[in-house]
């Protein structure tokens, strides 16, 4: 039998308790707590005069069945909802972040390895439906229905013409008053008459119209709650049912939680949250609330984060503009014509996506914050080797820099039980991946993690170097030391784990020692014994240098410092294989795996990381041996494996290869195939006609077109690095980050920078570059200047 998630072992409590001072550096926490309403409303939100370009519409509602292709996504960071805005039955999926079955996963197969199943490892799951049925407003007693999801505003409605009468609803998801809205009109003398039903996922047996509480069997309580407000009618309750009759106008409001708390010596509990009861103070403190402020209160909170960001690719066609969203898709992969505002608005939508589903709560995981079912594929889990990283590269590279903190959140969280679990049970004689040296220290994460301290499938050990890394690259774009101090332990935990592990040997036909992993497997394909592959040596190398940097500018650990750089000295780097041609993957000049496999696993520092750089301060050969490699993986892949592609091709500055595997990401996914369904969603074709939705490519790919346009690393910015001919005539993007604490407004007209402002966020000095020139510019935090001349 597993152990409870709630119930880790006396010696496993008396650890955690020693890091009490890690829990009090968390951020924003990720529980369900009661809050304030806001305190000021705004009277007026401004829209940019461009807004009408940042519209998806389509001309039909999401079918019950296939929600997770055509439903449109609404979340607040923490609940979500996928809505199928039917006319006569609105059907909302709701989600909270926390709502996890499983639990601690402590407890090893046979082999040494986790157990990954939804009884054990557990799973992301629904917490409820919401319908709202109006029988007769059925899809086919109404004309001109359209939908549409406003990316400016963060909107999705729906209108309709019924005997003469136009029928409007508005969703979205408020962050400041922490409901889901939904919100019905009308103009021309209609009436609304139907009735709203809540149900939970979970078998729940609620006993009262509007709300419902229940447990998981981990013992995760949770609960949600409906209110509804009507004008010139009557709302009733009848039964398990809320009815509305009569009315001119309807505002519905849901809320949900669970008593999840980001705490591993309380059991990942908070056992003062009683969910039922919350939601339902919730929602009716938002239902009391004029409709109209509402949603100026959620839409200016929205365009806070949202406005921050600006971006232009060229002009779409007026044939372009006159398509729907689904047909614009085909459109753009039948005909082959560029379509740029689409593709400025899929990197839009995954904003849309990262605001609506990383704020104050948990991170996104493989299907972020949306589900169509209990069961989504791997769990919905957070898989190590690329997906959660890769969820988190759009967040700093398009100014959403405050919805990175979910993920550094976490990581916290999950580092008492993640150090525990390692030092109990990561050298076990049955794991094929146990270190050698019979020593363990720090923390390491198997492939797939949960929210209660839990690994799954098989351990990871590069797993923890990769995590820090990305956390680190957040760093190089806040410069925030109150951060550095927040993540910090995790550096070090890392560390301590890699000096345990590595192993020294000496290079064939040599003399010279050098450290490498030991015992590894470069994801997911090739020998699983393997030692020295590149992804842990490349992504070590980078994590040992972030930690010496860090402990410098911290004061700390001068003399482990010292230690760590040591060993960075002694790390063996890959080199290009005199068989292939190709970056090795593994210590063999021979290809070990599939060639075309879909990860980019020993490419780790041409992207994400930048040691390999086609800027000269790099060996040639080793430029040429990963572009060899990244040539050889083809151009055709699953969704994130071409974003990956795609930011791998910008970095090298090929911009007609990163434009065209990105396009192979808009390609419409009809029956299962790999592409971008409907809704926008990317799909995954795990067999023959069945797809699976996995979020990772809709934030990747926005990551590798803004890396096509703006390249940085602290003290260097690069302009326009791979910019393709379709969006060459002319373009803007505005508000970019750019490591080293800058931020760079950019146009450009035909292929070249037009005008350029560079701002300091906290940086002091950089270069900034375009076609070989070059100009050094200081400035004081919160200044700017405007850059002429680096066009030929």
């Amino acid at each position: 039998m597993h152990p409870s998630p709630h119930d880790p072992s006396r010696r496993g409590v008396l650890s955690l308790a020693t890091t009490a001072a890690l829990t009090a550096a968390l951020g924003g926490l990720p529980a369900f707590t009661a809050s304030a309403a806001p305190a000021d409303r705004p009277a007026e939100v401004p829209l940019p005069a461009d807004a009408a370009r940042e519209r998806l519409w389509w001309q039909a509602p999401g079918d019950e069945g296939s929600l997770i292709e055509q439903g449109l996504p609404v979340g607040n960071g923490r609940i979500g909802a996928l809505a199928s805005n039917d006319p006569g039955r609105e059907l909302l999926l709701i989600t909270d972040a926390t709502m996890w079955t499983g639990g601690l996963n402590d407890t090893l197969d046979q082999d040494g390895q986790f157990p990954y199943g939804r009884g054990d490892f557990g799973s992301f799951t629904l917490l409820a439906r919401l319908t709202v049925d109006i029988p007769d407003h059925d899809l086919g007693a109404v004309d001109g229905y359209r939908r549409t999801l406003d990316l400016a505003q963060g909107l999705v409605t729906s209108s309709y013409v019924r005997s003469g009468v136009t029928y409007r609803r508005e969703m979205y998801a408020s962050h400041p008053d922490d409901v889901i809205v939904l919100h019905f009109t009308q103009s021309g003398g209609g009436r609304y008459t139907g009735s709203i039903t809540l149900t939970g996922t979970h078998g729940e047996q609620p006993d009262t119209a509007g709300s419902f509480g229940a447990a998981l069997p981990n013992g995760l309580r949770y609960g949600a709650a409906v209110e509804a407000r009507g004008t010139g009618g009557r709302v009733t309750v009848r039964g398990t049912r809320v009815d509305f009759a009569g009315c001119k106008d309807l505002t519905v409001v849901v809320c949900a939680g669970t008593d999840y708390a980001p705490d591993a010596a309380a059991g990942f509990r908070d056992p003062s949250v009683d969910p039922e009861r919350l939601a339902r103070t919730k929602a009716r403190a938002a239902a009391a609330v004029p409709a109209d402020a509402l949603r100026r209160t959620h839409v200016a909170d929205y365009r806070a984060l949202y406005g921050r960001f600006g971006l232009s690719l060229g002009t779409s066609s007026a044939d372009q503009r006159a398509l729907d969203t689904w047909e614009r898709l085909h459109a753009r992969a039948r005909d082959a014509e560029p379509d740029p505002e689409l593709e400025a608005a899929y990197l839009q939508f995954g904003r849309y996506l990262m605001i609506s589903g990383s704020r104050d709560s948990l991170p996104l995981g493989l299907q972020g914050l949306w589900l169509d079912g209990n069961d989504p594929d791997w769990m919905g889990d957070y898989h190590t080797d690329i997906n959660i990283q890769m969820n988190y590269w759009m967040a700093d590279r398009t100014g959403l820099s405050s919805c990175f903190d979910a993920l550094a959140d976490y990581c916290l969280a999950q580092l008492p039980a993640w150090t525990d679990v390692t030092r109990r049970r990561f050298d076990d004689p049955r794991n094929r991946f146990r270190n050698t040296s019979g020593r363990t220290a720090g923390w390491a994460v198997a492939f797939s993690t949960n929210p209660y301290g839990g690994s799954g499938w098989w351990w990871h050990p590069a797993g923890n170097a990769w995590l820090c890394t990305t956390l680190w690259e957040h760093y190089e774009y806040t410069g925030s030391r109150a951060y550095l101090e927040k993540i910090y332990p995790l550096l070090k935990g890392a560390c301590e784990f890699w000096e345990a592990r590595l192993l020294t040997v000496t290079l064939p036909g040599t003399s010279k020692e050098v450290l490498v992993d030991d015992h590894d497997w470069s994801p997911e394909h090739g020998p699983q014994d393997a030692r020295g592959i590149t992804y842990a040596q490349e992504v070590v190398w980078t994590l040992f240098g972030n930690f010496c940097t860090a402990a410098a500018a911290l004061g700390r650990d001068r003399a482990f410092a010292d230690t760590v750089a040591a060993l960075r000295r002694k790390l063996y780097l890959p080199e290009v294989s005199p068989t292939t041609g190709w970056l090795q993957e593994w210590m063999s000049p021979d290809n070990l795996g599939e060639t075309t496999h879909r990860h980019l696993s020993p490419l780790i520092n041409l992207f994400p990381g930048d040691r390999i750089r086609p800027d000269g301060s790099t060996p040639a050969d080793l430029v040429a041996g990963a572009t060899a490699l990244l040539t050889a993986r083809g151009m055709e892949n699953f969704g994130w494996a071409n974003a990956w592609r795609g930011a791998c091709w910008a970095r090298l500055k090929n911009a007609e290869n990163a434009y065209r595997v990105i396009v192979n990401n808009l390609r419409p996914s009809t029956d299962g195939r790999n592409g971008t369904a409907s809704n926008l969603f990317d799909i995954y074709e795990a067999e023959r006609g069945r797809g699976i939705f996995q979020i990772d490519a809709n934030f990747g790919t926005p990551a590798a077109m803004v890396e096509m346009l703006l390249y940085s690393r602290p003290g260097h910015i690069e302009l326009l690095p791979a910019l393709p001919d379709a969006w060459a005539a002319s373009g803007r993007i505005e508000g970019v980050p750019a490591r080293g604490g800058f931020e760079v407004d950019l146009r450009w007209r035909d292929g070249k920078p037009s005008r350029v402002t560079v701002r300091s966020v906290g940086g002091r000095t950089t270069t900034v570059a375009h076609g070989g020139r070059t100009r050094q510019i200081t400035l004081r935090p919160g200044a700017s200047v405007t850059i002429d001349g680096l066009a030929r």
